[in-house]
């Protein structure tokens, strides 16, 4: 097996951080440093050390999280609460998130100490879909929808975004959509909010650049207020997961992600 995909499944980190703490002179097989993460080793018969620790294959965890907003998508932090404060009755050793969502999204978020898991749905060319619900100030026309469906510019120094499939649920004004809004005391803040168009939807995408759902409507003309996201590949947001509540996958669960 190679160094690397050793190291990522042991629960020491993700395989791009693995692959760091070699470069970096971290790991020794049998005493000897090793600075190639490519190099095959025997799992069963060779002595693996991160930092001087041994390195043993452990068993595999992996949670369904639903992520409240107002949470950072983090293993630690000094001032702000993290997904982790969600787990303080689990033992935490070597568990990380899957990707990350914004602190004001919502919705499915995996953790898992898996890091070959981890580099299945967020490795760029796997093309892992992943769909979100938002409401919106604004208003999305046909060539709107065209635009993000084959792909959009979001800036200037990156490529177009890959296709989508966006879905519109409801339009209308604010006045008579705000009591299925959940956008906190925005309208407190400002008031000609009443006559405003407003959009709620459900974009699907396969990449994961930074605030890129936000950054796609807003190319539109579309002004994100709330987002959730509801699903992972072939696996949806449990229902009855209550916001900060977490539950193992199933094992079917697992197989639908790694195997699609």
């Amino acid at each position: 097996m190679r160094l690397d995909k050793f190291l990522a499944i042991s629960s020491i980190g993700t395989r791009k951080a693995v692959r760091d703490f070699v470069k970096q002179g971290k790991i020794c097989v049998n005493n000897e440093k090793m600075l190639e993460p490519s190099i095959e080793i025997d799992e069963s018969k060779d002595a693996i050390t991160y930092l001087g620790e041994d390195v043993f294959l452990t068993p595999k965890v992996y949670y369904m999280f639903h992520k409240p907003a107002g949470c950072i998508t983090a293993r630690t932090d000094n001032n702000r609460k993290t997904v982790m404060d969600y787990f303080g009755m689990v033992n935490s050793k070597g568990l990380f998130p899957v990707g990350r969502l914004d602190k004001d999204t919502e919705g499915l978020l995996f953790l898992t100490n898996d890091g070959e898991f981890n580099h299945q749905l967020m490795y760029p060319e796997n093309h892992v879909e992943k769909t979100y619900f938002f409401w919106a100030f604004g208003s999305l026309d046909k060539l709107d929808l065209e635009r993000l469906q084959k792909g959009i510019s979001i800036s200037e120094t990156e490529p177009l975004t890959k296709p989508a499939i966006i879905q519109v649920i409801k339009e209308g004004l604010y006045d008579d959509l705000k009591g299925e809004m959940d956008i906190g005391d925005l309208i407190n803040k400002k008031k000609n909010l009443y006559h405003q168009k407003v959009v709620c939807g459900y974009l699907t995408i396969s990449e994961g650049r930074k605030h890129q759902v936000k950054r796609m409507l807003k190319s539109v003309g579309c002004f994100v207020v709330y987002l959730k996201r509801i699903s992972i590949g072939h696996v949806q947001l449990d229902k009855a997961l209550e916001k900060g509540s977490f539950r193992r996958l199933s094992s079917e669960e697992v197989d639908k992600l790694v195997n699609q």
